[in-house]
């Protein structure tokens, strides 16, 4: 049996469940709602101040899905009351972020600015020049505006201009060697 599908998944006191017909489950939360629906083969099930999956038997697609639909539930119930956050850095002579109302405006060295809105609970802040710190409460959504992000310059290895996440190490290349 899974040993991340059987861990039971706390549920804090602020935190509300709802587990529809269809397995639609909704997590409403201090920091606010989300809802999902799971597949039909598992059940969910909500024991006091736990819930708990189970599968029906040990074909292969239940094994796969039960540990996956807990950790979906588990990151749920984690973003509803802390919320996820990812960190960039810009780094580069001239590449920089800014934050306005509403949405941030990068400058990459492109010919025009960059801008990404908040949009669909994603919230941007800027502490200085050369880092974005992406929040949410959407572990899926937050890492994907992160990943979307990075993309618009991703690191390069000779200087290592570009965006990367924070902590990230960028595999450096030696440049050409002069006679």
């Amino acid at each position: 049996m899974s040993r991340i599908g059987r861990k039971p998944i706390a549920v804090p006191a602020n935190v509300n469940v709802t587990i529809a017909d269809g397995n639609v489950v909704t997590v409403k939360g201090p920091l606010g709602e989300l809802t999902q629906t799971f597949h039909k083969e598992l059940t969910i099930k909500q024991e006091g101040a736990e819930l708990i999956v189970s599968r029906p038997n040990d074909e292969k697609e239940e094994r796969a899905l039960h540990g996956l639909t807990r950790t979906l539930l588990n990151n749920m119930v984690e973003g509803v009351t802390k919320g996820f956050e990812k960190k960039l850095e810009i780094v580069g002579v001239g590449y920089r972020v800014e934050k306005q109302s509403g949405k941030i405006v990068l400058g990459l060295g492109f010919s025009h600015p960059v801008v990404f809105l908040e949009e669909n609970g994603i919230k941007f802040e800027c502490p200085d020049a050369n880092t974005i710190i992406v929040k949410g409460v959407d572990k899926n959504a937050v890492g994907q505006m992160a990943a979307v992000i990075r993309a618009k310059r991703p690191p390069e290895p000779y200087l290592g201009k570009g965006v990367k996440y924070s902590g990230e190490k960028i595999r450096r290349k030696a440049g050409k060697t002069g006679k």
